[in-house]
């Protein structure tokens, strides 16, 4: 996990549920340091640390600040989230530019912070006034806003993204994280001699049942079935089971042009 990332920085946040929530999406991305700006219903707040989901490190750790500008003074780079425009000549950046930016910050020494305003408002234009860049998410202009949480959980997002190659849900000593791909630890792709060697089983087969008639039709049929079992990208542990398919099938008797059951 990364050792060093961006402060989450929450303005006069409401709800101490809200709060937990939004620690939780820290959790998730390996954000860890949490500071509050006058939370309304005070701080410590039961609420917060039961939504949190287990996330208890990121609340018993969480900073109380008086003003937004205290809790920035030891940062060199601040982002502020909106969904609104803001009449301001500063640098505007999606969620995935702005953790590229804030990873550059970090590995080069500096310390990063995103502010995330009130629930109900959002920050106030003055609290943007503070920030080095803003941060605006590309969702539905019709209805762009995200509550507490999910603006979090984005952010912490792209900057896990950005911070290195990590594995996919959950790793546990037994289990570790998926990857992206077709998991084969217990099996590989069929290799060709074996596809071809099921093709001729399972078209002499067909051949006997009566399937592949008439006759001049035939060329196209086995044609259309390996290129059907081509595109699957059979293992060669499926191939063993088609195999045992034919096996099963081939013992029982059809005359050549029966019709058979579905």
């Amino acid at each position: 996990m990364p050792v060093e990332a961006p402060i989450v920085i929450l303005v006069h946040p409401q709800l101490g549920e809200n709060i937990g929530a939004a620690a939780r999406a820290m959790a998730n991305f390996a954000l860890s340091e949490l500071r509050l700006v006058k939370p309304r219903d005070g701080w410590p707040n039961p609420q917060a640390k039961a939504n949190a989901s287990g996330a208890d490190w990121v609340i018993d750790g969480a900073k109380l600040y008086d003003t937004v500008e205290e809790a920035i003074g030891d940062l060199d780079y601040v982002l502020a989230t909106t969904a609104r425009r803001r009449d301001m000549i500063k640098p505007v950046l999606a969620p995935e530019e702005a953790a590229r930016a804030a990873q550059g910050r970090i590995a080069a020494g500096g310390r990063v912070g995103v502010l995330f305003g009130p629930e109900r408002t959002g920050l106030e234009s003055d609290h943007v006034a503070l920030a080095d860049a803003i941060v605006m998410a590309p969702v539905n202009p019709a209805f762009a806003s995200l509550n507490l949480a999910q603006a979090v959980l984005l952010v912490g997002y792209e900057w896990f993204k950005q911070a290195g190659e990590q594995g996919l849900g959950r790793a546990t000593p037994v289990d570790p994280s998926g990857e992206q791909g077709t998991p084969m630890s217990e099996t590989r792709l069929a290799t060709k001699a074996e596809l071809l060697n099921f093709f001729t089983r399972l078209e002499a087969a067909l051949t006997r049942s009566g399937f592949l008639y008439p006759p001049e039709k035939a060329p196209i049929m086995v044609r259309n079935l390996r290129n059907l079992f081509a595109r699957a990208g059979l293992t060669e542990r499926e191939v063993r089971t088609l195999h045992g398919i034919v096996s099963s099938l081939a013992r029982q008797r059809f005359e050549p042009g029966e019709p058979q059951d579905d």
